[in-house]
């Protein structure tokens, strides 16, 4: 908005006549003595007396709030009387009164710009002694109730007449701007016009910033004016550090903001209920709950009660990760503690019981909404109707639809599919198409869901010329057949033995730019495999792990079977290796048989079985691989030694971790950075201090000197100090600058 001109104006306070002062003092008996009769006077009196009564009572604070109780609801307290009863209240102090009677102001005076406001607040400036503080409480007001410009002018119009609002005045328009979402640079404009104005932003204004720059996603932006306010001397407080862990969390950069968690501690701040949801937010939304629930724990060791926004966002969580135990757990747990979960949390619950089949326990979690007072919404009602539909417990499911659209909601595109997947579990074909041109009757087009949910059935029921027409309708509306279209199709295919035309159908797919998943590869190479082509199913496995795929248990399974039965002993052996190596290892697959042939093969196949075990926490088996390998009179490497040292650490084991890492040591091997982090880590967790010392004088004295002398002392500070987090922090970089010796091997993760 441009700057105001310098305009004259006529005094917006008239004087009052004889009468006005005789009613005034009338009105002020009554007022001290006998408040309740002053409705008599209200027919007779007018602004101008009602001026005089608030000049006459403004050095008495109980009697103005009496007066300014009595007269706000008369018509003679117009826009001036109201100005000058705001130079008087907060000249008391008496915000909250002054804020409320500003806001009345702002909304009922006809006034575009806020100069008429202005004015009247200048004409009795000086009759009341006040301050430039009344100024900067009208623009809060004005700002609360998002007129900025209005804010904005009123700004202006006081710095034009020698008047200084304060950095009240700038924090609230900014805190308006922000909140309603307008550019940014018109905050940063304010931003400069505060500076040129020679106001120092405080503790607030930094937060307002932060807290818009964040919130827009632009965290880069937020972190600039984090390190402003420290370098200009002002203290952040805990609202900016929850305001930038959110940030962070919201950009999925949680390990960035578990460092700035840490950091809170060094500076004597204490994080809050609130800091501690935000991390665990985070956490959830990435699917770490181990970690959020060491967050948790964090918060009742120091004795912080979770809120129902902790409870809710947990229950959440393990809800999406599907660890449906421990989402009860929890929801007990806070009913129990007199919380209430909300909408959102019994939505991933019932979603949760639906997964996982339990639909008496899904319905026990809807009747419970109903008896807490939630009402369902449409994603809850969506969701059992889902449940009840993929059980094929159709009637129950329009039951809940009936419900659904009683209480005002209409089905969606997921409702209508989720309806159509029950019918076509259910083999009911034509009732599903039905459903199909219903949807269209409400004004919903189908989605390539409903067409390959369609054409998904009709290949279950082995009618694949009706499947094919319905890819060919879905088509001609324009809809293009997705990755779960063409799987259905090749799928159909490969059963009925047409393997020729699977190939077709996925030369079709890859033409059309859609990247086969595992699930198509191993049923080509399924069909491969029972013609007795193996060949070409090996060459496929092959493809499909140069395209970045992962061959499943399901995949090995079909090609060792294709293997075995003409007699490839060796290649199925080879292949059963690789198994652990992928971490998919069937159920019918003894751990000794491999042990027993391990040795049998490449020694590379060893290290990955071993890797295997190490990794699903079975030190038993892979300890078993680890001797026999020196019973062969195989010396193992760095590689071995790196694994299974990890693996022990991992699982607990750590004298018998660190007795290995001596062994590698003393063999002249150089651990894995990661193997050492690990060893520390299991060290200092079971107080073996002494070995602790020997690990991290070694880490030490085998350093770059030159490029190490600042990071080494900050380990032996740390570590005099029983600071561990900050000796865990510096090793990282230090192994992330290439400082500690890193070995040879990329498989230390085992």
């Amino acid at each position: 908005m441009p700057l105001p001109k310098p305009q004259i104006h006529h005094s917006t306070i008239p004087l009052p006549s004889s009468t006005d002062v005789l009613l005034a003092d009338k009105a002020l008996t009554l007022l001290r003595r006998h408040p309740y009769h002053l409705n008599s006077l209200a027919s007779d009196f007018t602004p101008e007396a009602a001026s005089c009564l608030l000049l006459k009572s403004q050095d008495d604070k109980t009697l103005i709030s009496k007066l300014i109780n009595w007269a706000k609801s008369h018509p003679f307290f117009n826009p001036p009387c109201k100005c000058l009863a705001l130079h008087i209240l907060t000249k008391f102090k008496l915000f909250k009164t002054a804020q409320t009677l500003a806001q009345d102001l702002a909304v009922e005076t006809p006034d575009d710009s806020g100069t008429f406001v202005f004015q009247c607040l200048k004409d009795s400036y000086h009759m009341c002694d006040s301050s430039s503080a009344v100024f900067d409480l009208v623009v809060k007001s004005y700002s609360h109730l998002n007129f900025t410009d209005k804010a904005l002018y009123i700004v202006n119009l006081a710095k034009l007449d020698g008047f200084m609002p304060g950095v009240l005045s700038y924090n609230a328009i900014i805190d308006s701007l922000i909140r309603c979402k307008k550019p940014i640079r018109l905050a940063e404009q304010v931003y400069k016009e505060m500076i040129a104005s020679g106001i120092s932003l405080n503790v607030f204004s930094y937060n307002i910033f932060i807290r818009g720059f964040c919130g827009a996603g632009n965290l880069d932006m937020g972190l600039k004016f984090f390190k402003e306010m420290e370098k200009n001397g002002c203290l952040p407080n805990v609202v900016t550090y929850n305001t930038v862990l959110d940030g962070y969390c919201k950009l999925k950069r949680v390990d960035e903001a578990f460092v700035l968690l840490k950091s809170m501690a060094l500076r004597g701040l204490e994080p809050n209920v609130i800091t501690y949801n935000v991390v665990i937010n985070g956490l959830c939304r990435e699917g770490r709950m181990k970690e959020s629930s060491e967050i948790l724990a964090e918060m009742n060791r120091k004795g912080y009660v979770p809120d129902e926004v902790t409870y809710n966002t947990l229950v959440n969580g393990y809800c999406k990760e599907g660890n449906f135990h421990e989402a009860l757990v929890l929801h007990s747990d806070m009913v129990r503690n007199g919380l209430t979960p909300n909408v959102m949390t019994y939505t991933s619950l019932i979603n949760g019981m639906c997964k996982a089949g339990n639909m008496n326990r899904a319905v026990q979690f809807f009747d419970q909404m109903h008896v807490r007072g939630l009402r369902p919404n449409a994603r809850t009602y969506t969701t059992l109707i889902n449940g009840f539909a993929q059980k094929g417990f159709l009637d129950e499911a329009y039951r809940v639809l009936n419900e659904m659209t009683t209480s005002g909601f209409l089905p969606s595109l997921v409702t209508y599919n989720a309806l159509i997947n029950g019918h076509c579990v259910l083999g009911r074909m034509e009732e599903a198409i039905g459903l199909l041109q219903d949807m269209v009757g409400k004004g919903l087009s189908p989605d390539v869901y409903s067409y390959s949910t369609i054409i998904s059935g009709f290949s279950r029921n082995q009618e694949l010329d009706k499947a094919f027409r319905m890819k060919a309708e879905m088509v001609e509306k324009g809809i293009s057949p997705d990755l779960v279209t063409y799987s259905t199709l090749i799928q159909g295919l490969c059963e009925q033995g047409r393997v020729t035309e699977a190939c077709e159908m996925f030369q079709e797919m890859l033409n059309l730019r859609l990247h086969p998943d595992e699930f198509i590869y191993t049923t080509l190479i399924n069909a491969y495999c029972k013609g007795g082509d193996l060949v070409k199913a090996l060459q496929l496995h092959d493809e499909m792990i140069q395209k970045g795929h992962l061959p499943d248990a399901v995949t090995y399974s079909v090609l060792i079977n294709g293997l075995n039965k003409q007699a490839r002993t060796k290649k199925a052996k080879r292949l059963l290796l690789k198994l652990f190596y992928d971490e998919s290892i069937p159920s019918d697959i003894t751990y000794s048989t491999l042990i027993e042939n391990s040795c049998n093969i490449e020694f590379k196949g060893v290290l990955a079985l071993m890797k295997g075990f190490c990794m699903k926490g079975l030190m038993d088996e892979a300890d078993r691989v680890f001797e026999s390998v020196i019973k062969k009179n195989h010396n193992p490497n760095e590689d071995v030694y790196n694994v299974i040292i990890h693996g022990h650490c991992r699982g607990g084991n750590v004298q018998k971790a660190y007795g290995l890492y001596k062994e590698m040591v003393r063999q002249g091997f150089v651990p894995h950075t990661l193997t050492i982090l690990a060893l520390v880590k299991a060290l200092f967790t079971e107080g073996m201090n002494e070995k602790l010392n020997e690990v991290i004088g070694n880490i030490l004295r085998s350093c770059k000197l030159s490029d190490a002398e600042i990071s080494k002392v900050q380990v032996e500070i740390n570590q005099k100090e029983g600071n561990m987090d900050g000796v865990f922090r510096v090793l990282t970089e230090m192994a992330k600058d290439g400082i500690i010796p890193s070995g040879n091997s990329g498989n230390a993760r085992g």
